[in-house]
């Protein structure tokens, strides 16, 4: 059976400065703790102190060897594509073909509207940008579809397309993920849910001629110490306005034992990886259990 992979969340400015912990560290444990990746969001503009993903990533890339450099999730729809390329073509120079392109469209009106980019035509963009990232990372003469009459764009040196995997768990992430990506990436959803996502994927991956996209899943969880599943469940129904009957048994908590369990669920729903975000009071302890939970998980 494959391996059931574990990436960690890096930790945000608010965590970096309550643990005081910077990124080249955190990227340097994780990787020292036995965990298959490294991951961070993309925000623009959300009210929060918050990092550029691509330079972020790059800081984690430059200290790791080994660890996936992932975006949870890029939203290159709100940059202009030819530019969003570079950032993608250079992160995967620097981290010797390591990236993982985890893509979406979200982050609310209030982001899209910082970057000038119309909100209502999100949808639109993220599908023209997976259609023309893999011409323009690989040195193509591209046409951008949304400038109509300029020279095709042709960026050098070309680099190789990492896996782009679509965020989201709605059936419009599904369908683009069966069409334009190499996985899917839902968040905060049950095995349930992923087994239904699964066969659904693979049957619309099937009417298109690709294989099955491979399925990721992204989690929160205390491991370590810190709130109570309860408590971070509520969280995530406040947040998200889902029922907490829902959304109770999502978060990661109790022994490594119980988490272990809990994604196998996933892995027997068709899941191959999780990636986890901290909710617990030490980020560094809380890397250090999951890595335990790896080990269970893949006994």
């Amino acid at each position: 059976m494959n391996t059931f992979e574990i990436g960690i969340i890096l930790p945000g400015v608010a965590v970096q400065r309550r643990d005081g912990i910077d990124l080249r560290e955190a990227a340097r444990h994780a990787e020292a703790a036995g965990l298959d990746g490294v991951w961070h969001g993309d925000h623009l503009a959300i009210g929060g102190p918050t990092l550029d993903a691509p330079i972020a990533l790059a800081t984690a890339a430059a200290v790791t060897t080994r660890v996936r450099i992932g975006t949870s999730v890029l939203v290159p729809a709100i940059r202009p594509i030819a530019w969003a390329a570079k950032q993608v073509a250079t992160l995967q120079h620097v981290s010797g073909d390591r990236l993982v392109l985890g893509v979406g469209s979200g982050g609310g009106p209030g982001q899209w509207a910082a970057a000038g980019v119309p909100y209502a035509e999100r949808g639109p963009r993220t599908d023209t940008a997976l259609e023309l990232l893999p011409r323009l990372l690989s040195g193509q003469k591209t046409e951008l579809h949304d400038e109509p009459g300029n020279p095709p764009v042709e960026l050098a040196p070309p680099a190789t397309t990492p896996p782009i995997w679509v965020g989201n768990a709605s059936g419009v992430a599904i369908r683009r993920a069966a069409r334009l990506g190499d996985g899917w990436f839902p968040s905060l959803i049950s095995p349930r849910q992923v087994a239904e996502g699964a066969e659904l994927l693979a049957a619309l991956a099937a009417e298109h001629g690709r294989p099955a996209p491979v399925i990721a899943i992204g989690a929160t969880g205390a491991l370590a110490g810190g709130p109570s599943r309860e408590e971070i469940a509520s969280g995530i129904s406040s947040a998200y306005g889902r029922p907490i009957g829902e959304v109770i048994d999502l978060p990661l908590a109790g022994h490594p034992e119980e988490a272990a369990e809990r994604l196998a669920a996933y892995r027997e729903a068709g899941a191959r990886h999780a990636i986890v975000g901290v909710a617990g009071d030490d980020w560094r302890a809380e890397v250090d259990r999951l890595a335990e939970v790896r080990g269970l998980v893949n006994r």
